[in-house]
Parts: structure tokens; C-alpha cells; sequence
């Protein structure tokens, strides 16, 4: 029997219980395993894949929609991966074009890497901003950030979201509802007379944690937020931050974690992302917009 070839090989939906052959797909492009977040993934989002019939996975990609609607406000694609034996034989953008598709009529963003972005360009995806990747021990140079936090209840819930739909825009509970499982931490910063003024999370990847999201009133409640994550935890700490919050990027940088990369932040339907960005200060991953 001939072997299909990979024109010929199906586009599916994959669910939670894909999650191993999803991290074997990261490991076979020297990516982290990732299993945590890719299991956030495809539960609070979809994931698409095409099958190898020698085993495994050829590609897969996430999409997490955002909004109350069929037609969801907001899809953020990630995780657009190829097998190395595969690579550069037109599979990424047969399964991207398959993604817009399904898509269709939605506004979509994504975070491209340098070998990326020319592939997303060709599909017409516009460069609207970009993120900087920060990795390293936090070591807590110079005076402590003034604003007060600290962790999140379950009664908090309410006000979080009231605020997250001020800053982010579409409605994401699916995804922050989650996030009391997912992550190690979740904090909030608050005023003397008890209004939310910000609320950042970290979770577990590998050997770091994740600081996101991050969302704060103003550049001093981000960094009061993301001190008092690091002061809990003795891991590395990773975060992506929009290259607009120069001071936020030039104060964590002085406190002992280091510029890794930079990512383009792209859009495909709307000229920029929705909501207020001078209080949104990182994703909670890149993959999720």
C-alpha cells in the first residue's frame, strides 16, 4: 500500500488526550515539552492537527477564541508546529490556511518568531506590534515597588474579570477561570479602599515560571505585582512583555532577568488588538494572545 502524501492527509481536531503526541511535536523541533500549557490549551481552546500515518503527529497549532458569540470576538493561534522530517514542504501553511478558514470572519492574532513571520506575511497577517521575551533569577535590586498585593480568593473572581474585560477587551472567563489550577500564584494589587488596580499570575513551564497575564492600573502596580510573584518562588522567572512598557522592560531587567528574544505581535482583520494597552503588560502566553 502507497503511502499518503501529506496533500492527501486530513486536518482534525485534537483534544486533551493528544496532549503527549503534541509535546513529542515540540521535542522533535527542540522546543520545551510544554505539557502544562499545552494541556491549558486544548482544554480552554481548540487544537488542530494532521496525523502521521508513520505515527505521531505531521503538525498542530492551537487556537483559543475570546467573546460571547459564535463568531468569537478575538482568536489567538499558537503553537504552530511542524515535524522536522516534514519541514519546509508547504504542511505549515496548508494547516494554517485550514485554521483561517474555520476562522473565517473572526478577527485573529499570533506571535511570530523571526522564521515565522515571513509565512504568516504571505497569509495576511500586518505587524502591529512586538513583545520582548525576559528570562532569569529576579534579585530585587534598588526600593521595593509601594503598591500593596496580595494572593487572590475566590471572591476576587468578579472584580478580576470586570477589570480584565476593561484591559483585554473580548470576554476570556473560560480561560481565567482556569487559572487558580493552572497557576502556582495569582495575586492581586489592590487600593487602600479595596478597588482591584491589577492582578498578574504564575505558572509552571519546565524548569520557570511564567509571569502572565499582567495586567495593572500603571507601570508601578505592574512591578509591585510581578516583585511579589518573584519573592514566592525560586525558579527562574520568564514573561513577555510589550516593547511599549519601556520602563517595566528596563526595570526587570535591572533586577538580574535577561532579554532572551523578540517576537512580532500580528494581526489579521484589525488594525490592533482590542481593549487598553497601556494596562496590559503581558500575555498569559503567547499561544493564547
Amino acid at each position: 500500500m502507497s503511502t499518503p502524501s501529506l496533500a492527501d492527509l486530513p486536518v482534525r481536531r485534537l483534544t486533551p488526550r493528544d496532549m503527549p503526541l503534541c509535546a513529542d511535536l515540540s521535542e522533535d523541533r527542540g522546543w520545551p515539552r510544554e505539557e502544562h500549557k499545552w494541556g491549558l490549551l486544548l482544554s480552554a481552546g481548540q487544537g488542530y492537527g494532521i496525523d502521521d500515518p508513520a505515527g505521531g503527529l505531521v503538525a498542530a497549532c492551537t487556537v483559543t477564541s475570546y467573546g460571547t458569540s459564535d463568531q468569537p470576538e478575538l482568536a489567538a493561534i499558537g503553537m504552530v508546529l511542524v515535524a522536522q522530517r516534514h519541514a519546509r514542504q508547504g504542511v505549515g501553511r496548508r494547516l494554517m490556511k485550514e485554521v483561517l478558514a474555520l476562522l473565517e470572519g473572526s478577527p485573529i492574532t499570533l506571535h511570530a518568531t523571526p522564521n515565522g513571520q515571513p509565512l504568516y506575511e504571505e497569509l495576511g497577517f500586518k505587524t502591529i506590534g512586538r513583545a520582548e521575551m525576559v528570562r532569569g533569577h529576579f534579585r530585587a535590586f534598588g526600593p521595593a515597588p509601594a503598591v500593596p498585593t496580595r494572593a487572590a480568593t475566590a471572591e476576587d473572581l468578579p472584580a478580576l474579570l470586570r477589570l480584565d474585560a476593561e484591559v483585554f477587551g473580548p470576554d476570556r472567563t473560560h480561560v481565567l477561570t482556569r487559572l487558580p489550577a493552572f497557576a502556582d500564584q495569582l495575586r492581586v494589587a489592590e487600593s487602600s479602599s479595596g478597588e482591584l488596580l491589577g492582578y498578574a499570575a504564575a505558572w509552571p513551564n519546565m524548569q520557570t515560571h511564567v509571569i502572565g497575564p499582567l495586567i495593572a492600573r500603571d507601570t508601578e502596580t505592574a512591578k509591585s505585582l510581578v516583585a511579589s510573584l518573584a519573592a514566592r518562588t525560586d525558579r527562574p522567572l520568564r514573561t513577555d512583555i510589550d516593547v511599549r512598557h519601556e520602563e517595566l522592560l528596563t526595570w526587570i531587567k535591572s533586577q538580574g532577568v535577561e532579554p532572551v528574544a523578540f517576537n512580532a505581535v500580528m494581526a489579521y482583520g484589525i488594525p490592533e488588538l482590542p481593549g487598553d494597552w497601556p494596562r496590559r503588560f503581558a500575555p498569559l502566553t503567547v499561544a493564547a494572545g
